[in-house]
């Protein structure tokens, strides 16, 4: 019974390290709906600078994040820089309610499978808002900066 105990918890930690995404990896597929129902890819961003930002409109301190996103957004687009965001909420109503009520003007798509999302699960996120910022060929360079921290990154990776 030990034997068996000891196997499934090596499986398990070998199961959640490998969703664990990490700096300096590529970042992976994310292919998900946007608002129109049409498909939207991260893969059609290479080129520019992106950040991910995991969050869901029930989500108060991902709410409170999004104003500072937005600035970032607005002041950086023009130079190559895009955000993808991705909500894990279980309600599209809900999710497009709060895009309004924000006033988010930058890429997002829904994945309706809230924390059971496959999306969440592959990048490893366990909190929001969770975030990473991505090089132009698609690589993880950052995770979870500040506004500050993240404002001097986008700059750097943008010159």
């Amino acid at each position: 019974m030990k034997n068996v105990i000891v196997i499934v918890v090596l499986i398990l930690i070998g199961f959640s390290t490998e969703a664990q995404v990490k700096a300096e990896q590529m970042a992976p597929e994310i292919s998900l709906p946007g608002t129109h129902d049409t498909m939207i890819h991260l893969s059609s961003l290479k080129g520019k600078v992106v950040l991910i930002d995991f969050w869901a409109s029930w989500c108060a301190p991902c709410r409170a994040s999004i104003p500072g996103i937005i600035k970032l957004y607005n002041k950086y687009k023009g130079q190559g820089f895009e955000v993808f965001g991705v909500s894990i909420d279980s309600k599209k109503s809900d999710w497009i309610k709060a895009i309004a009520q924000d006033k988010i003007n930058y890429t997002q798509v829904f994945d309706k499978a809230g924390w059971y999302s496959k999306t969440a699960v592959k990048y490893g996120v366990e909190a929001i808002p969770n975030t990473f910022l991505l090089d132009k060929t698609g690589k993880i360079v950052a995770m979870d900066l500040d506004e500050e921290q993240l404002e001097n990154k986008i700059k750097a990776l943008l010159q």
